[in-house]
């Protein structure tokens, strides 16, 4: 009996270690925020700026994570189809992505718009993502770029 409990809390630990040496991978399926109601369509982000009304879109959609907040989480973007990214933030902070998501699907659900983006804003996200001072000083004008601030996220 003894044996038995040995050899089933040694299975328990193992498993623990496998999922610890692979952080990425425990972070699939998992929901951020208000999680993604499985109702309506999923909008890829490639074709995100087609579903406009009134340069605003309200819904689902789905994309690649290319850069994530190395600060802590607190922004990531996608992958577009003109080699561009997608900027998302989540509603009022109220949750984080993991830093190690980079290469992962997404399914996102809230609103997407058209935003000015100030030249101390655009100094502010570069030096979360780990840039260089010589890239951020780059940085000179203010953008009009599409935002999508998400009420919920879950990593394919």
């Amino acid at each position: 009996m003894k044996r038995m409990i040995f050899l089933t809390c040694l299975g328990v630990l193992v498993g623990m270690q496998i999922q610890a040496q692979d952080p990425a991978s425990a972070a699939r399926g998992v929901s951020y925020g208000a999680g993604v109601s499985k109702e309506g369509e999923v909008v890829p982000v490639s074709r995100l700026e087609q579903k406009l009304t009134d340069d605003k879109f309200t819904g689902k959609a789905t994309g690649k994570v290319v850069d994530v907040c190395q600060e802590k989480g607190c922004w990531m973007k996608l992958e577009k189809a003109d080699g561009q990214t997608l900027m998302v933030r989540f509603k009022d902070y109220g949750f984080f992505m993991p830093k190690n998501i980079v290469g992962k699907d997404v399914v996102l659900d809230g609103d997407a718009n058209y935003r000015e983006v100030s030249v101390q804003m655009q100094r502010h996200y570069a030096k979360d993502a780990g840039k260089s001072e010589e890239e951020i000083q780059r940085i000179r004008e203010p953008k009009r770029e599409l935002q999508f601030v998400a009420k919920g996220v879950v990593v394919l």
